[in-house]
């Protein structure tokens, strides 16, 4: 009898697995963002969202944006408003681990296969955003339409290191270090993924990037991420732009900005899923 009570526990526990595994979304809750339609849903117990145009493009193409979602949302509003759809999970304060690069994966299946989006994405990243989008972009090169970085950190050495001219962050070493099971700072720097780093795939695989900065940016400084990275993109063989924002209104250390003209954003967004 307890043998047969043992089994039938495993079973109901093997069940609850499998329901739990081919339920990684809870049930969607529709609102409206800037007159648009936004479904907000958990995703493996993280918040999410896809936002959808009015009239959606064929084949729905999309931007997937990482971290501090609610920030530059004028290319948002101008993307929705030219057919595409907006995407989101949240994986803060990983800083595109590679257990950050595993949900992402999974999302990236989870809204194909749901909302029929277009298998191929274009990436929007700002600031430490620049982790995860890269991060996800070299595992998945054949994926990604193109990449955006907004004053993104290319390199975590410089943030949230400080190991460069950029003052970093203590906190933030500190639950990066956690995240990626760093056991030491001489670890961590020894890493050899960072954006800056293994760029082959992507330039192999054709796509591009457009990245903005602030040349006064004292906390992400362009010199340690995007420069770095760009020059090296470009040296490889790829397709790359940096255009500096430093008309508009600079706050934090020149790290906030505006962007002098997003719609030049948005056409290469636009341009490169060939629409």
């Amino acid at each position: 009898m307890r043998h047969n009570t043992h089994n039938l526990i495993i079973l109901v526990l093997l069940c609850f697995s499998v329901f739990v595994h081919a339920q990684p979304a809870s049930e969607a809750v529709a609102s409206t963002w800037n007159g648009f339609e936004k479904t907000q849903f958990k995703f493996e117990n993280r918040e999410a969202f896809i936002t959808h145009p009015k009239q959606p493009l064929p084949g729905n193409p999309w931007l997937w944006r990482a971290r501090f979602p609610d920030y530059h949302t004028e290319i948002d509003s101008m993307l929705l408003a030219k057919g595409f759809h907006i995407a989101y999970v949240n994986t803060d304060n990983q800083f595109g681990s590679p257990k950050a690069v595993a949900v992402w994966n999974r999302f990236y299946k989870h809204v194909l296969s749901t909302y029929q989006l277009h298998p191929k994405v274009a990436l929007h990243g700002l600031s430490r955003g620049g982790l995860f989008i890269y991060n996800w972009a070299k595992s998945n090169p054949e994926k990604v339409a193109c990449i955006y970085g907004d004053a993104v950190v290319s390199d975590f050495k410089s943030w949230p290191g400080g190991f460069g001219e950029s003052e970093g962050s203590t906190k933030d070493w500190e639950t990066l270090k956690l995240e990626y099971g760093f056991k030491s700072d001489a670890e961590a720097k020894a890493y050899t993924n960072n954006p800056i780093e293994q760029l082959d795939g992507l330039v192999q695989a054709g796509v591009p990037i457009f990245h903005t900065i602030s040349l006064s940016d004292q906390v992400v400084p362009p010199e340690e991420n995007t420069l770095l990275l760009v020059n090296r993109y470009i040296g490889l063989g790829g397709t790359a732009t940096v255009s500096p924002c430093n008309s508009g209104v600079q706050k934090s250390k020149g790290h906030h900005y505006q962007i002098d003209d997003p719609e030049v954003v948005v056409d290469f967004i636009v341009k490169q899923l060939k629409l």
